[in-house]
């Protein structure tokens, strides 16, 4: 084990292998997919559907090869641990930081979209009070202990889960038999009624891929939370395979009920197209159930995101890199400090964000600002783990030998879910609507690595033979 972490407390492995599959779904189904689509399908129209398809085979190759490394050593902070051992001690260091600085921006907009679902009920809600009544649920949740928090995160997940199956199905009941739309059945036209089925172009389904990245990032979580888990091998061999094809039809098919029961290009531009959707075919009562649904995958979003980040400045203050109180564990064996940390962080964005709201016109496109903010260094973990497990191969062939459950067409498939992550990374440059947001994010990877270097300077350390 690497030395530097050796001093942290352990945590309880208090969670089952089910709180492990939903604490994932919950971290990768939350306002990318409920309130970001909205932008994915006007960038790229019904062409939308190949873009999660696309992301989605990166994300297996990822989650892969995190499940290869994770089956040998699972613990929490697993790949900050892998990318400070097989790549540098510096890739550890910015996946841990990145990490942090994400789900703090996640976490804030999760807040933002929660507060935007409770005005389909009540219009002259207060924001900021609704925010605030958010935040100190989800901070209380997660001081409680990492059961208690696993336990409302299954729930979150479980409400989600069963509610967009239900969803798919009432969709496609109004497409073949036109259920709440008179009788009459709204086909497949949609498709490529409304200007063809690639309406912006390979550049508008490039740019959406930027925030459907987006979506996925969090399925991560699933190496985090390995290290408080009950009988952590069986428990990851089986989370990577079922979250993975869980997340891809949840996905793929919640956005092909919208794209096909409602013109994409008539889609509000506030709130969910889920609810606009189903409220247009005249199915109000399954707008209010969606809405609700919604409304509980922004607070899931924003619990996975408090539990994940907390956990990462609780290794950093065990590591020196972060201010020691963060490393306190509490007599309900949780990083208290780190998680009233975070939650910090979320509450001043989220006063941030209601202060710049007053001067934007589109809570839209202030949305995709601040969401996609967190892209770049969401894609920091995906990268780390691509680059640590072509190391972990190369420097532990005995421990593949009877590996069940290695990386498909290695080293080709990192190759090219890393490239493909970079081509994504530059059409964010060149989108207008995100490249402030990811030089914001570049700039905090910038910041961290000059931090860093600072610090230690550039010597390699850690264990490039792996631990054992």
């Amino acid at each position: 084990m690497n030395k530097k972490n050796s001093s942290a407390p352990q945590l309880k492995r208090s969670m089952s292998a089910g709180h492990m599959e939903m604490i994932s779904l919950g971290g990768a189904i939350g306002v990318g997919l409920f309130m970001g689509s909205t932008s994915t399908i006007k960038w790229t129209g019904p062409s939308v559907l190949l873009a999660y398809m696309f992301v989605g085979l990166i994300l297996y190759i990822v989650m892969r090869a995190l499940g290869e490394m994770l089956y040998v050593n699972p613990g929490t902070g697993s790949f900050a641990d892998y990318a400070t051992e097989y790549v540098h001690p510096m890739a550890g260091y910015m996946a841990e930081w990145a990490n942090v600085f994400e789900y703090i921006v996640v976490g804030m907009s999760e807040v933002v979209a929660a507060t935007e679902y409770l005005k389909f009920w009540w219009p002259q809600v207060n924001v900021f009070w609704s925010g605030v009544i958010i935040i100190a649920f989800l901070l209380l949740a997660n001081l409680a202990s990492a059961k208690a928090y696993a336990n409302l995160e299954f729930w979150f997940a479980m409400i989600k889960v069963i509610t967009i199956v239900l969803m798919i199905i009432l969709g496609f009941l109004v497409i073949f038999f036109g259920f709440g739309n008179g009788g009459h059945p709204t086909g497949f036209s949609n498709l490529w009624s409304h200007g063809g089925f690639f309406t912006g172009g390979i550049k508008g389904f490039f740019f959406s891929m930027s925030i459907i990245v987006g979506s996925y990032e969090g399925i991560e979580l699933l190496g985090i939370s390995a290290g408080e888990v009950e009988n952590p091998k069986e428990a990851v061999v089986k989370s990577v395979k079922s979250v993975l094809f869980r997340i891809l039809i949840f996905y793929v098919g919640a956005i092909f009920v919208i794209v096909t029961i409602y013109p994409w290009n008539q889609l509000s531009s506030l709130g969910s197209p889920f609810v606009t959707t189903f409220a247009k075919v005249g199915i109000t009562a399954a707008a209010s159930i969606i809405n609700f649904v919604v409304l509980t995958a922004a607070l899931s979003g924003a619990n996975s995101g408090i539990y994940s980040s907390s956990r990462m400045l609780f290794k950093l203050a065990h590591e020196g890199d972060a201010p020691k109180m963060f490393g306190h564990l509490s007599k309900h064996i949780v990083p208290s400090k780190a998680i009233m940390g975070i939650s910090s962080g979320i509450f001043l964005g989220f006063v941030l964000n209601v202060f710049a709201s007053q001067f934007s016109k589109s809570t839209e496109d202030l949305f995709v600002i601040v969401f996609s903010s967190s892209v770049l260094p969401g894609m920091i973990p995906w990268f780390v783990i691509l680059l640590a497990e072509l190391r972990f191969r190369k420097h532990n062939p005995e421990l593949l030998k009877n590996h069940p459950f290695k990386l498909p067409l290695y080293p080709f498939s990192n190759y090219f879910a890393f490239v493909m992550l970079l081509v994504i990374v530059g059409f964010m440059f060149i989108n207008n609507e995100t490249r402030v947001s990811v030089i914001a994010g570049l700039l905090v990877m910038i910041v961290a690595a000059i931090v860093y270097i600072s610090r230690h300077g550039l010597k390699v350390g850690g264990d490039i033979h792996g631990r054992k």
